[in-house]
């Protein structure tokens, strides 16, 4: 046995522990780890413009892969550190868990609260240059990483000192940095991607102009919002019919609090909560939204009992009476945030809640009580009535989702065929389009912990149908009991049956259209599931090459031509149309087996723009579909995207 001593324990100075364990920091160094360092660095620059300092940033992408992200803010400082003897640039870009945000006499509000922002992304540059532009002046530094003595890279090193390069009548920040391909592999800044978090910036900062140019391409966006939120409300129904022209919208503080609250109400049924503090995505909501939530139900069923729109023997309309149809950003600004997790996407503080209520219900109620906009108020409380109606519908089909013993009550005997083992981390769930796919799949599965529900039929577009509507779908009824979760208001993630659940369609126009109308139904009545990591498609092959003695699966059109090459002469096809022209054995090893088989896992990155292409692609705006088809098509998408996560 080899001893254990000290002298084994490895101590990693300055930034090495970032490159030695990136995840720890970005989360992962594929393309969300990757546009992760940019973010860092452009949340320092809205951290400056949200605290008062500035109006303007500028995202460039270079043509050596690089990115700029420039600044009007202050400026870093310049000066020594007190004790640390380094200027604050090198403090900043070379120290993790040191910053200007851990007080609040600098940055009131800020989203970068663990100090490690600048300095993560230094670490995992080749290059990262900074100039600053404060007093007058033009300062620059410049970091590089690269092999040190031991052999080893090492990260964020001074290559220049901070060095006065001339005046300036300026000021701000001007940062350019590569990401280091040794950690990242060879990709590319997506303008696409950046553009989207770039345009929920300026919604969430009216004061800010934010621009995005892309060099290589020659493309550049500007945004600039004054309706701030309210404008955000608006883009997010566009295409759905409203109930009033503008959005309502409510700016309160109190002392080291700022909420902003807008909602907009339209005709459709399904409720959408966009929330943020300090400008970060709150996409598991938290204690300021339910503190929203709450002050909109007070204030609508105190209205209506002023107003004689409820009786003295009514009861009162539930909160999911008043949020039918409803559009709402919540953006609030605060200090001394405690997310829930690394990940930032629930708020925790308790004191977020009362705030948020007291603010909201004060501004709803001064809102109301200008008795021009009684009609809107009118508006909203009609839809309530209806919603109510439509609840105690829902009631009674919910009910029986949840009777006790589901698989009798919708008749999944001869549907589902059910995993043996009870192990639910491990079970998965195959949602198998058509009975002849589902038969062989029934077939070919390892059924100690794979179960497999076929469908008979489309499910029912749950975008454009009430809930009480899609409660009367019967492959969506089979769907809710198989998982054992619920959906909506009463959707339970712990009773979930199958730690996996996968939709497994053919690889044509109906598959895609299958895959779409089911992440549209659990994206809006299971969105956890999908938050929480729980939702796949699996890739089914699209060919057989073989002759004797060589057989190989290929999986998209890019593919093929090598799997030929190597077949060699006498080579034969087969192309696979849909699932159910492969026998069980062939089904199971090439889309099912854990061991070979291709999943590609369904994540919402960004909820704002998720809802918004859902209303575009599955909603009622037939125009609105045509454009967004007519611009953005690419038929040869389906192949590239399945060869760029075969083997995920």
């Amino acid at each position: 046995m080899s001893g254990y001593n000290s002298k084994d324990i490895v101590v990693l100075e300055g930034l090495d522990a970032v490159r030695l364990r990136p995840g720890m920091y970005i989360g992962t160094t594929g393309a969300k780890g990757f546009h992760h360092i940019l973010w860092e660095i452009v949340d320092n620059a809205i951290d400056e413009i949200a605290s008062g300092y500035g109006d303007s940033v500028v995202i460039t992408l270079n043509k050596d892969g690089s990115a700029t992200v420039e600044d009007n803010g202050r400026g870093i400082p310049v000066d020594k550190h007190p004790t640390m003897k380094k200027s604050g640039v090198e403090v900043v870009y070379t120290t993790l868990h040191a910053g200007g945000k851990f007080n609040t006499d600098n940055y009131k509000f800020s989203g970068g609260l663990h100090g490690v922002g600048a300095s993560v992304t230094n670490a995992l540059s080749r290059f990262c240059d900074v100039t600053v532009f404060r007093d007058g002046k033009e300062f620059n530094m410049r970091f590089v990483s690269k092999e040190g003595p031991d052999g080893k890279v090492h990260g964020g090193i001074v290559d220049k000192e901070l060095t006065m390069v001339g005046t300036s009548k300026k000021t701000g920040t001007k940062v350019t940095f590569l990401p280091d391909d040794r950690i990242f592999g060879k990709q590319f800044f997506s303008y696409e991607t950046i553009v989207r978090r770039a345009r929920e910036l300026a919604f969430l900062n009216k004061n800010l102009k934010i621009e995005v140019v892309d060099q290589v391409t020659g493309q550049q966006t500007l945004f600039h919002y004054q309706g701030g939120i309210s404008d955000f409300a608006d883009y997010l129904v566009e295409g759905k019919n409203k109930l009033f022209a503008k959005p309502i919208y409510i700016e309160e503080e109190d002392k080291d609090f700022q909420m902003e609250l807008a909602l907009v109400y339209t005709d459709g049924y399904t409720e959408n909560c966009f929330s943020y503090v300090n400008n970060i995505p709150t996409t598991e909501g938290g204690t300021h939204e339910t503190g929203a939530k709450s002050a909109i139900t007070k204030v609508f069923n105190d209205y209506a009992r002023a107003n004689n729109i409820l009786k003295e023997k009514d009861a009162n309309f539930l909160g999911e009476d008043f949020r039918e149809g409803i559009t709402l950003v919540l953006s609030v600004k605060m200090n001394n945030v405690q997310f829930e997790g690394q990940t930032k996407t629930k708020l925790g503080n308790p004191e977020a809640r009362v705030k948020v209520e007291a603010l909201a219900t004060k501004g709803l109620s001064d809102f109301f009580a200008n008795k021009k906009m009684g009609s809107i108020a009118e508006a909203i409380l009609g839809k309530a009535k209806a919603a109510a109606k439509t609840r105690e519908a829902a009631k009674r089909a919910k009910e029986l989702t949840r009777a006790k013993n589901s698989a009798d009550n919708f008749n999944l005997v001869g549907k589902l065929a059910a995993s043996s083992s009870r192990n639910r981390e491990k079970a998965e769930l195959f949602i198998v389009e058509g009975d002849s796919a589902g038969g062989s799949a029934k077939q070919g599965r390892d059924r100690s912990f794979q179960a497999i529900l076929p469908l008979r039929g489309k499910p029912l577009n749950a975008e454009k149908k009430r809930i009480d509507q899609v409660l009367g779908n019967e492959e969506i009824r089979t769907i809710i009991s198989a998982l054992e979760t619920g959906i909506g208001e009463d959707f339970d993630l712990s009773a979930l049956r199958y730690n996996k659940v996968i939709i497994l369609s053919d690889a044509d126009q109906d598959g895609a259209h299958i895959r779409a109308i089911l992440l549209t139904f659990f994206f809006r009545y299971m969105r956890e599931l999908i938050n929480d990591g729980h939702v796949f498609i699996g890739l089914p092959p699209l060919y057989k090459v073989y002759k004797k003695g060589f057989e190989e699966y290929v999986y998209s059109d890019v593919e093929l031509p090598a799997a030929v090459a190597r077949c060699g002469k006498g080579y034969m096809i087969q192309r696979y149309k849909g699932l159910g022209e492969m026998n069980p054995d062939q089904l199971y090893e090439t889309t099912m087996d854990p061991e070979k088989r291709s999943l590609i896992q369904v994540t919402i990155d960004d909820a704002a723009e998720a809802e918004k292409m859902i209303v575009t692609l599955m909603g009622d705006d037939i125009e609105a579909r045509k454009e967004y088809i007519s611009k953005h098509a690419n038929f040869d998408r389906e192949d590239s995207f399945m060869n760029e996560y075969k083997g995920g």
